[in-house]
């Protein structure tokens, strides 16, 4: 019965909350913010979750997954494609979503260039001569800025009552924590690396001797790298499969800026025409009501003749939209004073250029009109 409660009670301690996966992501993530990288690459992306995650990091401009087996990431691959709100409101950022099947013991130049790359859970899995490669295809031929690679730590096992040898069938081996800092200080020293030691999964109250339930090291390298073109010319065949790629819609595209910058202009445009509409019916409004009816006022009322003053979109007392007929003329000078516009356009004669063909503009190009003849028809059958 002691030896039950005691087994029960070692479960619950070691129960880690969030479960120890989503801690890695976490940690994966904290790193990405702080540092910054464009390129990011997972080795061993199995179900893309770490990807799914890491494609909201504004600061990614790649991500790449690279797996031996293509069975899983064909099943997830899905959550990576762009979802309707990101064609429907683009990122300023661009973004591409790249998944290769292969082995991470072979060199691909398209592996090259990288900022950062992850290896969260990865190693245990290889093959004696592939763990023997992954060095000098890691750290020597991808050589990115930052690696990352988590592991189990064996002396975690023994509070871990389910297992017998090592946590998951799949695994060759799990190391110690000598065993791991050895392989990781040798490996840094060949490729110019400095590594950092930490962990997730702190041991329960008295267990801390035998350390992190995961143990983790963060390489980077000590030197900028051009690219070595020996290396490449090398290496100029690519040995990975391609097996997914995605583009995400960007205002970088000036396709999808043109349409960004039209919806906001006819949004702006029409919100702004509604308020004038709204202002004007409720003037007319209070002359129709009142004992004598002005015929003069109210003809201007409804604005039918207005004389168009000149447009000139440097001239800031032009700037205000105004109705004339059936027609409100929303000058260009005065939309691109609206942030939102002025974010996405820059310049004055960008919006100009993006907005010329899609939407209805004054004849000298200066304004852009919005037709209210339903309106006016409204407002004199009230």
């Amino acid at each position: 019965m002691d030896e039950k409660l005691r087994k029960d009670e070692l479960t619950r301690t070691v129960k880690f909350t969030p479960p120890l996966y989503k801690q890695r992501y976490h940690f994966i993530k904290q790193l990405v913010s702080k540092h910054k990288p464009k390129k990011v690459a997972d080795l061993g992306c199995a179900d893309c979750k770490l990807l799914w995650m890491l494609k909201f990091c504004n600061c990614i401009e790649m991500l790449v997954g690279l797996d031996i087996s293509d069975d899983v990431m064909k099943e997830k691959m899905h959550m990576l494609y762009p979802l309707p709100g990101d064609y429907l409101q683009p990122s300023e950022r661009s973004l591409t979503v790249i998944l290769h099947q292969g082995s991470v013991a072979q060199k691909d130049p398209c592996m090259l260039g990288f900022d950062m790359v992850t290896c969260i859970e990865l190693i245990e899995h290889l093959e004696v001569k592939e763990l023997e490669k992954f060095p000098e295809v890691v750290f020597g031929f991808m050589s990115p800025a930052m690696i990352i690679i988590s592991t189990p730590n064996s002396e975690f096992n023994p509070l871990l009552p389910t297992i017998t040898l090592f946590r998951h069938p799949d695994h060759k081996f799990e190391w110690n924590r000598e065993q791991f800092q050895n392989w990781a200080l040798n490996a840094a020293a060949r490729y110019n690396y400095t590594v950092e030691f930490t962990g997730l999964g702190a041991p329960p109250h008295g267990k801390a001797d035998v350390g992190f339930c995961t143990q983790i090291g963060v390489f980077v390298r000590k030197y900028l790298k051009n690219g070595d073109p020996e290396t490449v010319e090398k290496c100029k065949g690519h040995v990975y499969k391609t097996i997914f790629k995605a583009v995400y819609p960007s205002l970088k595209d000036e396709k999808y800026l043109q349409t960004a910058v039209v919806n906001e202009v006819v949004r702006t445009s029409q919100t702004i025409a509604r308020r004038l509409l709204d202002n004007r019916k409720s003037k007319c409004k209070k002359v129709c009501d009142g004992v004598e009816t002005d015929p003069p006022f109210l003809k201007s009322c409804f604005l039918k003749d207005v004389e168009v003053p000149p447009l000139n979109k440097d001239d800031n007392s032009h700037m205000e939209p105004f109705i004339n007929g059936q027609t409100v003329y929303m000058p260009l000078a005065k939309i691109f004073s609206i942030p939102k516009v002025k974010q996405l356009c820059g310049t004055f004669e960008t919006l100009s250029k993006l907005i010329t063909g899609e939407v209805a503009l004054s004849n000298d190009g200066s304004a852009v009109l919005i037709d209210t003849g339903y309106e006016n028809e409204e407002l004199e059958n009230e």
